[in-house]
C-alpha cells in the first residue's frame, strides 16, 4: 500500500491486488472487531479474514474487478464506500469459472502506518453481495 493516499486510492489498490492475486490481508485492521461479509461466509476479526483471503488467493486465479460507481466519502478518519463491482475468478482445482454482478460497501479508517511518517487507509468492516449464492 503507498503510504498518504486518499481512501479511494486505497480501494482501488485493493481491487488491483486481487486482480493481481497479491497479499489482501494488509488491507484490513487486524483486531477482532473487523468484519468481512462475502457472497458465501462471513468473517469476524483480522485474523479469521487474513486466513480467508490467503486460502482465497490460493485457490482462485484470472480476477476480474470491475468498479462501475464508485463513491467513496471521506470524513474525520474513517470513509464510507459503496460500489456496484462486476467479478469474476477461476477456481484452481476445478477450472470452476464464477462471476457475479455485486454490490460492497464498507467503512475504513484512517490509521498510523508502519513507518509512523505516513497515514493510511485500512478496512474496519467489508460487505460483499450478489442477488444470488455462490
Amino acid at each position: 500500500m503507498s503510504p498518504s493516499v486518499s481512501a479511494e486510492a486505497v480501494v482501488r489498490e485493493y481491487y488491483d491486488a486481487l486482480r493481481g492475486g497479491d497479499p489482501l490481508a494488509p488491507y484490513f485492521v487486524d483486531d477482532e472487531r473487523t468484519v468481512k461479509f462475502g457472497i458465501g461466509e462471513s468473517l469476524f476479526g483480522g485474523s479469521e479474514i487474513a486466513a480467508a483471503l490467503e486460502e482465497q488467493t490460493e485457490t482462485t486465479d484470472e480476477w476480474t474487478v470491475e468498479s462501475h460507481n464508485l463513491v467513496v466519502t471521506e470524513r474525520d478518519g474513517f470513509a464510507t464506500v459503496a460500489d456496484e463491482v462486476t467479478m469474476a475468478w477461476t477456481k484452481t482445482m476445478t477450472g470452476e469459472r464464477f462471476r457475479f454482478d455485486s454490490r460492497w460497501s464498507a467503512t475504513l479508517i484512517e490509521r498510523d502506518s508502519d513507518d509512523s511518517s505516513a497515514i493510511d487507509w485500512r478496512f474496519v468492516s467489508m460487505h460483499v453481495s450478489a442477488p444470488r449464492e455462490l
